[in-house]
């Protein structure tokens, strides 16, 4: 089954620096995209191994103006139909909401069942970058769909015990992942998001306070290793275990994307961007959202 993905989040810019990020392509090329094409009123693409089924463009532009982008997008052999619409909060402030057609639901999605199951984390990372970049901060390494490798570093302004603590505090967890959080904080202890169902808990498989966490969810082993200096942290995480011939990229793209926040948080007093994220059939406890 699939449905309409829902997700909202604040950019704490005007409206009109959002439409310049959005249909400028050399914007796109830094917080979406490979490639990027755009001729408004005519054209909008872009392709490249950061983008799902990325080898050519496929996306056909519907409409343009000030406050809406609405395209279609064949992915996974299914035309879909992507609308971003920009609402003003203010003068300094905009709400970005974003909704695709034909979005596999929740447990496509935690099966990886095909292209289109990476869509909702795709956005929510891509949206993640696109308030990073409006914002003058470095946007978080995007899901390269090219290559089953899957490790990535950035530095965290803070210090490596804080960072750590924040990986298994429950309160700052819901506070930057936006999620409830259970955990037993020990080698063989249970790490497990939302209401805590099979395909949101792992086991903690290597405990090291300040230094490293190991997770593994049966498919698959995250690690996060943290290394510091000067009051910021070297924070390194990588998926393994899995077989490269069906590489993990939807929950990759979403860690990439809780990487984002996690910066945020740390870096910043403003808080998540999040206020919507609505993936077709997700459990009601997984997310802790002012849209949910």
């Amino acid at each position: 089954m699939s449905g309409l993905l829902k997700l909202r989040a604040r950019a704490r810019v005007p409206a009109a620096d959002v439409r310049r990020a959005l249909t400028d392509a050399a914007a796109l090329r830094v917080w979406l995209a490979e490639h990027a094409e755009v001729d408004l009123p005519r054209s909008y693409a872009f392709w490249g191994r950061y983008t799902p089924e990325g080898g050519v463009p496929r996306q056909r532009l519907l409409h343009a103006d000030d406050r809406t982008l609405r395209f279609a997008w064949r992915i996974g052999g299914e035309e879909t139909t992507v609308e971003i619409v920009l609402t003003p909060e203010g003068p300094h402030s905009t709400i970005i909401a974003l909704t695709q057609s034909h979005v596999p639901d929740w447990s496509q999605v935690v099966a990886q069942a095909g292209p289109r199951s990476v869509l909702a984390t795709f956005w929510s990372l891509s949206i993640a970058n696109l308030v990073d970049f409006l914002e003058g901060r470095e946007p978080t390494p995007k899901c390269d769909f090219s290559t089953p490798r899957m490790a990535e570093q950035v530095v965290i302004a803070a210090p490596p015990d804080d960072v750590f603590a924040s990986l298994l505090d429950p309160e700052q967890v819901r506070r930057w992942f936006s999620c409830s959080l259970e955990v037993d904080p020990r080698e063989g202890g249970r790490w497990a998001m939302g209401g805590g169902g099979p395909e949101t808990a792992a086991e903690i498989v290597d405990l090291r306070p300040g230094r490293r966490m190991d997770l593994d969810w049966g498919p698959f082993v995250s690690s996060w290793e943290l290394e510091g200096s000067g009051g910021r942290t070297r924070f390194t995480f990588t998926h393994s275990g899995f077989d490269d011939e069906d590489p993990p990229y939807a929950g990759w793209a979403g860690w990439l994307s809780g990487v984002a926040e996690l910066r945020r948080f740390h870096e910043t007093c403003s808080g998540p961007v999040w206020l919507q994220s609505d993936i077709p059939g997700m459990p009601e406890d997984i997310l802790v959202l002012p849209g949910r």
